[in-house]
């Protein structure tokens, strides 16, 4: 993607449908005149008056607990520098955003007018009261330190920079565990600081308080070695001068045995590394591009232990690793500040979440066989569903134990159950999709090409990395298409009735009478069928000239589904293909079927539906929890109806019993652990968070799926097809740009876990 295109990209992201990245809902119903009359006047004088007399009350009455306010004046917005407040309000709505999605904290931002640190404070403690903390973000040093030291000493919420305190705290943790693989000692290790700045400041402190000697640590700024006989030293660097008389990083690099980068590109060369210890541990954090490149770095030395600040390399130092996480522990205790004692947890914390085995999850959205701690594997992944259950909880405890914690915790079992229902533990669907299907992409057919909404959605999986797309049509107009869309990329554009494919359709036309040809194909309409693009781009699948294929935006799903279930027919074992919708809900991904093929599938029908469901589940990393639904509830009728579906979960209980699942059952008592406990304690889900819903025909299953993505919004990925031989899907009809894109990348992760499979099968054998 060209500068230009990708700037136009981000400034529509930014402004459509509406200006920024956040807003305000509310959280009380508000549909009648009584809900507004306790919304506002006269019943909001009541909790008024009782915060009043106790001003902690304010806590309970009001959401002040949960919001964490991200103040910047914007003198040091990352890689943009001094852009002022106004230009930086986008990138604080972006640290709210990951506060929400990532630990369910309402982050408001806050710009501020002005660069003198005295008023800085004041204003900050003027609206202090609005808040339950302080994240302050993007604020240039030395002013920064100051800013931070007086308002942690004068405001009794928790208050911290995360440009210091995150990257350090992340980076302790990588260290720690760093140290262990090299068999070396914090107090022993000699480690070089390129960079002076907050960031660098804070990353050593914390370094020194989990051992490192001061005499072993070396600190360069833009002039060279920080020593103690240079003049003009801020407080902050002086802290870190040395004795050594050495003036070069080259010098400082010589027998060390730690690098910490947060300074420029390409300072560092081939020549340093080698003169460093045994196992060195090289963190190149500078971004978006590292002190030294990562490949480069590998290939000089093979006992590196590497990171850097980028996510398409190992052991990324991500702040997202820890921001959220530190204020969602910090204010579930009411502390009065983060202190020492709780960065130090949340470091312990996230070195020892590295060491234990890797929820399969983690493993699908990396698309590794198994993550293991090790020189890769120093850092959690933030994608890691158990962050959220990991680090609050630490730095609670911290918090308790330092004695600024305002409201203890009694039951932790109960506390990290609320912390795994926080709506940033599960909807990461999505891009653990799209991250799992750049790992190994794969030739995609898109089509219908022709159409502008299909060729953004290929523009977007080919700049994103998911997929290389194959795009079908007509070969004139889907060109014009590429250069309205700026789309320069060169990717394949085949024209199934043009002379310049003949001898491929041609070929395509014999292969697929051969297939049908007891089933009333003849030779010349296998010709006809393969002019016709879904024949085609099936055929091309069938052939491995592609790995996958989309298509059904403008055509209606039964004229789709023909030419793909006559190409590629059904898996072996399969009786019925049939398909998943995976609907983004409040609740976590639920996962429906089969919301597209079987009408009124009998009991052993359904029993195959839900099995292959099941696998759909675990292969987006899943523990699938399953209902087979009825308007009954387990014997309370006679019906067939409800026959059909107890029948079908006797199978599944006989054939797996291993498998989390149980009916008849209506949607209320499955989607309510407390009901299913309370009324059916003998039922397999009771009491369990039920993920995945299998509904008696098709027309329950497509309505409701509807009902959902119409009236609440909720976000849709599939019809994912289940149970054919190549990875075929079929979109809906008028399919958005995003759910053509979601789609590309099922297909492209169903195409690998089929070549995984095929692998697998060829090495058995």
């Amino acid at each position: 993607m060209s500068k230009e295109k990708q700037r136009r990209e981000a400034l529509l992201y930014h402004a459509k449908p509406q200006p920024g990245k956040i807003k305000i809902v509310p959280t009380k119903p508000y549909s009648t005149q009584r809900d507004l009359a306790l919304a506002y006047s006269p019943g909001v004088a009541e909790p008024c008056l009782e915060i009043e007399k106790n001003k902690d009350d304010v806590y309970k009455y009001t959401a002040k607990g949960n919001i964490v306010a991200v103040i910047s004046n914007g003198t040091a917005v990352l890689g943009l520098g001094n852009i002022g407040p106004e230009a930086s309000k986008p990138v604080m709505e972006g640290k709210s955003l990951l506060f929400k999605i990532f630990a369910d904290i309402d982050g408001i931002d806050i710009e501020l007018d002005t660069t003198d640190v005295e008023q800085f404070i004041q204003t900050v403690k003027t609206i202090a009261p609005t808040f339950g903390g302080i994240n302050l973000e993007d604020i240039k040093a030395p002013e920064a330190f100051e800013i931070e030291r007086r308002l942690k000493e004068e405001l009794d919420i928790p208050v911290m920079h995360d440009d210091q305190h995150g990257t350090a705290i992340i980076s302790a943790a990588a260290l720690l565990n760093a140290l262990e693989i090299a068999d070396k000692k914090m107090e022993d290790v000699k480690i070089v600081v390129s960079g002076a700045g907050a960031a660098a400041v804070s990353c050593t402190r914390l370094y020194k308080s989990f051992g490192a000697r001061a005499e072993n640590i070396v600190m360069l700024d833009s002039k060279g070695v920080i020593r103690k006989d240079r003049e003009n030293l801020s407080l902050e660097k002086e802290e870190f001068a040395t004795d050594r008389k050495i003036d070069t990083l080259e010098e400082a690099m010589k027998d060390s045995d730690v690098f910490i980068g947060l300074s420029i590109a390409d300072i560092v060369t081939p020549e340093m590394l080698n003169s460093m210890a045994e196992n060195p541990i090289v963190f190149a954090m500078a971004n978006p591009n590292p002190e030294i490149e990562y490949n480069l770095a590998m290939d000089t030395r093979e006992d590196i232990i590497m990171a850097t600040g980028r996510s398409d390399h190992p052991n990324q130092v991500n702040n997202v690793l820890g921001f959220p996480f530190i204020f969602r522990g910090a204010l579930d205790v009411r502390a009065t500040k983060i202190n020492e004692e709780m960065k130090m947890a949340a470091v312990r914390a996230l070195a020892d979440l590295t060491r234990e085995p890797v929820p399969e999850q983690v493993n699908i959205a990396y698309d590794t066989t198994r993550l293991t701690f090790g020189r890769d594997y120093i850092i959690p992944k933030p994608f890691d569903p158990r962050l959220i259950t990991h680090v609050p909880p630490a730095v609670a405890r911290a918090a308790m134990e330092s004695g600024v914690a305002r409201l203890p915790i009694q039951d932790w079992d109960r506390y990290e159950e609320e912390l795994y229902q926080r709506s940033g533990n599960d909807n990461k669907v999505v891009r653990l999709l799209h991250n799992r299907a750049k790992v190994n992409p794969k030739r995609i057919v898109f089509a219908e090409a022709e159409l502008l909404d299909v060729m953004k959605a290929a523009q977007i999986v080919h700049d994103e990395g998911i997929a290389t797309p194959i795009l079908l049509g007509h070969k004139p107009t889907i060109e014009k298409l590429k250069d309205e869309l700026e789309f320069d990329a060169e990717v394949p554009i085949i024209d199934p009735r043009s002379d310049e494919f003949s001898e491929m359709r041609t070929k395509y036309a014999l292969k697929l009478w051969e297939l049908r040809k007891r089933k009333g194909e003849t030779k010349y309409s296998a010709r006809v069928n393969m002019g016709k693009r879904n024949y085609f781009g099936a055929m091309m699948l069938k052939e491995g000239d592609a790995d996958g294929m989309i298509s059904g935006y403008s055509r209606s799903y039964p004229k789709v589904l023909r030419p793909v279930f006559e190409v590629l027919g059904r898996a072996k074992n399969v009786k019925n293909a049939s398909t998943v919708n995976i609907m983004i809900t409040d609740r976590g991904p639920l996962f429906l079927a089969d919301t597209s093929i079987n009408i009124d599938p009998n009991a052993e029908e359904l029993a195959e539906i839900a099995q292959m469901t099941a696998n759909v589940a675990q292969t987006f990393g899943f523990n699938p929890v399953m209902a087979l639904l009825s308007y009954a509830n387990f014997g309370s009728s006679s019906h067939p109806n409800a026959q059909k579906v107890k029948e079908a979960v006797r199978i599944l209980h006989e054939r797996n019993p291993d498998l989390v699942v149980d009916g008849e059952i209506q949607t209320d008592f499955a989607l309510d652990p407390e009901m299913s406990s309370k009324n059916f304690p003998f039922s397999k889900i009771s009491g369990k968070k039920v993920n995945t819903l299998v509904f008696p025909n098709l027309e329950s299953a497509n309505i409701t799926y509807k009902l959902l993505k119409g009236l609440n919004n909720a976000d849709s990925i599939g019809p994912i097809m289940v149970g054919l031989t190549r990875a075929a899907h079929i979109l809906q009809l008028g399919a958005s740009v995003d759910e053509m894109v979601n789609m590309a990348a099922v297909a492209a992760i169903d195409a690998q876990e089929r070549e995984k499979r095929r692998k697998a099968k060829m090495q058995g054998e």
